[in-house]
Order: C-alpha cells, then structure tokens, then sequence
C-alpha cells in the first residue's frame, strides 16, 4: 500500500467521514458518481468498484459493458458543502478493465496518454483557464430565456449584490478543496462572471475544472441561484468561453520562452502554435462540442471564428499575452476558441497533440494577424491566409471525421462513439422549428 493511500485511509478515520464519493466524466464531459461506505474503501483501492458501463455515455456495448473505478488517493479531497456531521470526501477515478487494461472510453486516460508522450519528448503541459459562465434567477423555466442575476458588465464593482457574496462563496470552496483562484469579476454579460483557475499541469486542470463545476452549481443553489455554462445562454449578450492559456516546460524551464526571439517566443512555441492552427477545424467539434457552441463562435467580439494567432489580438484564435514579457516562467499563449461545455480531458488532449504534432514536424508559424480579423473582408481575409473555423456543429463534424489525428488522440472508440452522437445531436437540431422561422416566414409564406 502507498504513502497516497495510507494517508487516505488515515484520514478517512481521524476525520469521521461517513461517506466517499467516486468521479469520473463520460465522453461527453458529464460527471457520473457513485457513493460509497468508509468500510468499502480499502477493497475500492486494491480492486476496484465494478460498474455497468454500457448505462454510461460513450463507455461500451451491453455484451462488453463491465467496467471496474479505481479511485486515484491523489484526488482525495472533502466536500466542504457536506455538513460536518455527514462528512463527504471525493476522489476522481480511473476507469479499466476486469483485466486491469485502461479502458479506452476513459477520457482521464486520453489526457494521460497525451501527457505521457508529453514527458516522453521531455515537456510537462501546464494549463490555466479563464472560467465564464451565467447566474440567473430562479425558476428556470424550459423553452423561455433565463433572467439574469444582474444587468452589471465587463469588471464592474458592486457593493453588494448576489453575484459578489456568490463568487466569495465560490472561491473560499475552491480554495478549501485545494483549487487555487487567480482572478474573479463580472464579465461582460448581464449576470455573468468569470473566474480564473491558478495553472496546474493539465491532469491536475482537468479534474479541477470538473470540481469547479460542481461548486459552482451547488452554490448557485444555496443562493437561490441557477448557474449555467451554455456556450450561449443569451441571444443579445457575449456567450461563455474557457479561454485557456498554455505551456510547455522542460524541468525548471520554459520551453516557450527565448528572450532573444519576437515576441519572446521560442521556435518551440512558434511550432507549438503552429501545430494548433494547423489542427484547429478539425479539432473544433471537440472544442465546441455543441449546437449551441457556435452561436457563441458566430457572435463576434472575442469569440474568435478565423484559424490565425496574433500578439495581445483578442480576435485572434491564438493570442500570445504580454502582460509579464521579461518574466521567463509567465511565457505562454492563449487558445480562445474552446468554450464552457468542453470536456477538459480530451479538450486539453487534443491541444497538447496538436501542439506537439507542430514541435515534432517543426511546423512552421505564418504571420501574425495584427488587425480585427473580424472587420476584414473575406477577400482580405484569403490573402492573408487566414481561414475560418466550422461554423456550425455539421461542419466540424465533418472535418473531424476525416482526421488521423484527432482519431489517434482520442483512439477509435472514443472518436467513433463522439462523431455519432454530435451527428444525432445536429440531425436533431435539423428537425426543430425556431421561434425565429415563425416570426419572420409564417406571417408571409
């Protein structure tokens, strides 16, 4: 038995905690649960807890549905929403075979794979996330618009109101979970926020950015509160983005930083950045998984829908930040196309691959995009090189069907099951009447 699960078990005891919860994520992103007693852990640890994976989304077919949980002790943390009378821990989990394989629907396992060819080359992936979302009063009601929590906009100070006690709230779970918080404030839409994840290496990221939005939630709810990460909750107001800012070290140092080189880019992070723009379209249904995604890629702003990067360029897809520039560990570069939906562990997979794939065939970086890439013409735009993103869920499909490498990244079941739900997903979307086709056709054809 390891140190990790020894100190668990410990804990388990000196705490009085009454009950474990085990996390994973399906393909889609969505957290699955299970409980269980303090006296079941230790079994849990040595063997595992079998689960019928065909009842989750993307996990296998009936006739190979059994899985086994293997909770991992380094993600062992109390809910400090439980009372202390009901103490509740939470561990993420790693999901295998009865034969002790990986299974590969696991989505920590697809980030994990990526990492690992990651340290092969000698780099650690650090990420650091810029988190929006919406807070709108309650009842929600199905099919009618939300109503925000507030009319504020982008870093708007309020004394006091529902979204300020809501972010205090927020950050001191997170911190009390061992989540470290950067930044909050208002962002630009009538009862948005934004909250800003300390970087961690991207495994680390991704179980936090999942325990994020369970606070996030359950806070919501004890303000009365409903929070929503929609890509594009609002018709009239900025959608939600996971803006998220990237690196590369080796050991100590920061592969992305050459103080000699423009901008303070390493060729590293020049290929880097090239890989990403290289794979972006076909990465993008990952990135922006749903219907609803590109509402918020089409609404303009910073919502970036052209495939160029450019120095402190908010429309750009990649932007290379330059508040730190003489700062060696601040270099980095900041991918803006992802939204709040994702699911961080094939989201962040994909951009390491992609990355890496740039490094590993020295890719080289076309120039930078210095003006509004949205106020250009198309025809400015192609003499520039710059060329859009999918612009709606069909489109990204069907470039991410014809990739060799998002299948190699993601593996052939994960790839496979995620093109035929988004392809369901959009038929789906396809069959619908929208409130605006009967405001504008029915009262005229």
């Amino acid at each position: 038995m390891d140190k990790q699960t020894e100190y668990v078990l410990r804990a388990m005891e000196e705490r009085d905690i009454r009950f474990v919860r085990l996390w994973f994520t399906d393909v889609l992103g969505f957290l699955k649960s299970v409980a269980i007693a303090p006296a079941e852990l230790e079994g849990a640890f040595s063997e595992g807890i079998g689960f019928d994976g065909s009842s989750i989304q993307g996990f296998a077919r009936v006739y190979e549905s059994d899985m086994v949980a293997h909770p991992d002790p380094a993600t062992f943390e109390l809910l400090p929403w439980r009372s202390a009378q009901q103490g509740t821990a939470r561990m993420f989990c790693d999901i295998r075979l009865p034969d002790g394989s990986p299974a590969l629907a696991d989505p920590r396992h697809v980030l994990k794979r990526a990492m690992k060819k990651a340290a092969d080359m000698g780099f650690t992936f650090y990420t650091h996330p810029e988190i929006e979302f919406y807070l709108f009063k309650q009842p929600i009601v199905p099919g009618q618009p939300p109503v925000p929590v507030d009319t504020s906009g982008y870093f708007d100070h309020t004394t006091a109101n529902a979204g300020t006690d809501f972010r205090r709230k927020s950050i001191t779970m997170l911190e009390q979970m061992g989540i470290s918080v950067e930044f909050s404030h208002h962002e630009g839409g009538p009862g948005q926020q934004e909250i800003d994840l300390r970087y961690a290496d991207a495994l680390t990221m991704a179980d936090n950015i999942m325990t994020f939005r369970v606070i996030i939630k359950e806070v919501a709810v004890m303000h009365d509160l409903f929070a929503s990460f929609m890509p594009k909750p609002l018709q009239d107001a900025p959608g939600s983005g996971m803006h998220t800012h990237v690196s590369l070290f080796e050991g100590d140092a920061n592969a992305f930083y050459d103080a000699s080189a423009e901008f303070g880019l390493s060729r590293t992070a020049r290929h880097f950045i090239a890989g990403l723009l290289h794979h972006a379209a076909e990465m993008t249904a990952v990135l922006n998984p749903f219907v609803n995604s590109y509402k918020r890629l089409a609404s303009g702003g910073e919502a970036p829908s052209y495939i160029c990067w450019g120095q402190n360029n908010r429309s750009a897809m990649v932007r290379v930040p330059m508040w730190k520039p003489n700062k060696s560990s601040s270099a980095r570069i900041e991918l803006r196309s992802l939204d709040t939906s994702v699911n961080p562990y094939l989201a962040y997979a994909l951009i390491l691959s992609a990355g890496l794939s740039g490094i590993e065939q020295e890719l080289e970086l076309p120039e930078p995009a210095e003006d509004d890439v949205w106020s250009l013409t198309d025809r400015q735009r192609q003499a520039l090189g710059i060329r859009p993103l999918p612009y709606d869920l069909a489109s990204a499909v069907s470039a991410m069907e014809k990739s060799e490498f998002v299948a190699e990244t993601l593996g052939d079941h994960v790839f496979d099951f995620f093109l035929r739900n988004k392809r369901a997903e959009y038929e789906q979307y396809m069959r619908q009447v929208t409130p605006l086709e009967l405001t504008t056709l029915l009262p005229t054809l």
